[in-house]
């Protein structure tokens, strides 16, 4: 319902994103999205460019090509398969393709945006996550195939509306969902108290 009601204006030099759920306005921009979520909205990369392969403010196309494919001797900027990637960084990619920018499609393939996002996560730049999210969003609606991502964050904006929500019993997770101890410890994490916190040594000194 909220996906089919969406429009997106732009008012006072903001993007703003309306809809209605259950007769009930919503109405935010990315500000407040950013105070709904708890997430950094101002100075993090906030660019949506899939296919143009440019140097910007925020991205070196060559330098993020080397760093996602660990591999210093790469001399053209280009895609990287997470079939060809290292365990750390097909993780970042995991989490970018499941939660940054979610899309149907095959999980191996990867556009620039995606390497871009994984680079920032990977040298703990931030990303300008609201802005992102209504920008992929509004990209979405006119694609009859594509996914409609967040649902799981959208859920924390119809609480913030008022809006009354059911709960349901939610879908088994896939298969490719879950990471296994194996894989967490080939990307060099650590486990304390039942948590895996994700990373390596080479990465908390690049930090």
């Amino acid at each position: 319902e909220f996906y089919a009601k969406m429009k997106v204006t732009h008012l006072r030099k903001k993007d703003v994103i309306k809809s209605s759920v259950k007769g009930i306005d919503i109405e935010f921009d990315h500000e407040r999205l950013a105070t709904i979520l708890g997430v950094h909205s101002e100075n993090g990369m906030r660019e949506y460019i899939k296919e143009v392969w440019e140097e910007s403010k925020y991205t070196k196309p060559l330098e993020i090509t080397r760093r996602v494919a660990n591999d210093e001797t790469i001399t053209i900027a280009g895609r990287v398969k997470s079939s060809e990637m290292k365990p750390f960084q097909r993780f970042i990619h995991f989490l970018v393709m499941k939660n940054v920018i979610p899309r149907f499609g095959k999980r191996d393939t990867s556009n620039f945006m995606d390497l871009t996002y994984m680079d920032h996560l990977m040298t703990r730049r931030l990303v300008d996550t609201p802005r992102v999210m209504m920008r992929h969003m509004s990209y979405v609606i006119p694609m009859k195939d594509h996914e409609l991502p967040y649902g799981d964050w959208l859920t924390l904006v119809f609480e913030a509306f008022g809006v009354p929500l059911v709960i349901k019993k939610g879908e088994e997770p896939k298969k490719y969902d879950f990471f296994e101890d194996t894989f967490l410890t080939m990307c060099k994490s650590t486990r304390e108290d039942g948590v895996w916190w994700i990373g390596s040594d080479e990465n908390e000194k690049k930090g």
